[in-house]
């Protein structure tokens, strides 16, 4: 019996000899790590992932699933396979102990640079280098960023970055009337409290 599924039919059929088809254009989105500015000033984190065709897409769902419900200045976006990282190390070693300095070549470009502090949280920007490729940018973060405590560190290419542009920056501004979305509008505490002490005025 064929199935309906949509989800089943793309797939390629196994154990047939001489029928396993590739996959169709654009059957699988590609990745995209989001990267959000969440205060004037503040440092860009890593906030998670996106999935999509392509890049302005990403932007456009980043935008959405990731800054609906608090306060944004900026975001960006960069094709997972964009990002270079180095090893993910525990304990009380450093990402940059095993990261090897080589001596400058090609033409230089731009490269953030990302770490990551603690277990468990989101890598944080620290600042950007020039650089031939991506292994002469692991170099020269640590010439630049080198300090204790660094479980792992990210570099990426700023031409694969989907910066957000100056005329788009209106699109982080809210109005106030829709704190109502913040659970700590709602004050549940304080109406809990004079609930409380109304009922004990009574009794």
């Amino acid at each position: 019996m064929n199935s309906l599924d949509p989800r089943v039919l793309r797939l390629p059929k196994v154990g047939e000899p001489g029928i396993i088809q590739p996959k169709v254009p654009l059957d699988q989105f590609g990745s995209f790590e989001v990267f959000v500015q969440p205060k004037e000033g503040k440092p860009f984190q890593h906030e998670g992932i996106v999935h999509s065709p392509n890049i302005e897409l990403a932007y456009v769902l980043a935008k959405e699933t990731f800054t609906r419900r608090f306060t944004c200045t900026s975001l960006y976006v960069v094709e997972t396979r964009n990002v270079f990282v180095s090893i993910l190390t525990d304990g009380n070693k450093n990402a940059y102990d095993f990261i090897t300095v080589v001596p400058p070549s090609g033409e230089k470009e731009g490269y953030e640079v990302y770490h990551l502090q603690k277990r468990g949280k989101q890598h944080v920007h620290v600042g950007g280098v020039k650089a031939g490729g991506p292994e002469e940018a692991m170099s020269m973060a640590k010439l630049a960023f080198h300090t204790d405590g660094i479980y792992n560190v990210w570099t990426i290419r700023q031409s694969d970055i989907r910066f957000t542009k100056p005329e788009e920056l209106d699109l982080w501004m809210t109005l106030p009337e829709k704190r109502f979305r913040d659970a700590a509008d709602y004050k549940g505490g304080d109406k809990l409290k004079n609930f409380l002490e109304k009922q004990k005025a009574v009794s």
